[in-house]
């Protein structure tokens, strides 16, 4: 259970970018929900994230959130931080392949029992598609390792409209067998 909580609160505000050119230089903030599926519980997240091109087909991106869990009877405090490379290609005009490789961190804490962290790496893959000139979407799937709490999968898959050429609105879900998230968030796009 702690692993697939992990893995879910990381993809959820993993900092990876998943259109003619998709831009890979943008800031996200975001607000997210949690739901566990094998007992009463959920939170709130709240993140910010980025990424920056440093060439045609590598960026480098990282993310940093906060959130709360609660069950009805304890709260629990999460703050999780990755950074990592992203490689993109373009596998035709309106279709990017997004490879990521990232250090991923979390810290768990709760009143009366103090803290646990962990931290491990973090192997992503997915397609950032252009269905339109305003909107991309976006799936993928998610493997981390964490040193202590084992290892797991995810996925997760999103909308985002584009507004003008440097804003956009996104929503977008994550999933694995215990947990799953939904978030909202607004990018912001530099370097165009």
């Amino acid at each position: 259970m702690l692993r697939s909580t992990l893995l879910v609160i990381l993809f959820a505000f993993s900092g990876a970018a998943f259109a003619d050119d998709f831009n890979y230089n943008s800031v996200t903030v975001s607000y997210g929900q949690i739901d566990f599926d094998d007992f009463n519980a959920d939170g709130d997240t709240i993140g910010i994230n980025g990424s920056a091109a440093v060439s045609e087909s590598f960026h480098v991106f990282a993310s940093y959130g906060v959130g709360e869990i609660d069950d009805g009877i304890d709260t629990l405090d999460v703050d999780t931080w990755n950074a990592g490379i992203g490689y993109n290609n373009s596998l035709s005009d309106s279709i990017d392949l997004v490879v990521g490789l990232s250090y991923e961190y979390i810290d768990l804490s709760a009143p009366g029992f103090g803290s646990i962290d962990d931290n491990g790496f973090g192997l992503s893959v997915g397609l950032r598609m252009a269905a339109s000139d305003k909107l991309e979407i976006d799936a993928g799937i998610a493997y981390v390792d964490m040193s202590d709490s084992g290892d797991n999968t995810a996925f997760g898959g999103g909308l985002l409209y584009s507004f003008t050429e440097n804003f956009a609105l996104g929503l977008s879900a994550s999933f694995d067998d215990d947990v799953t998230a939904y978030n909202v968030g607004g990018r912001f796009y530099f370097g165009n």
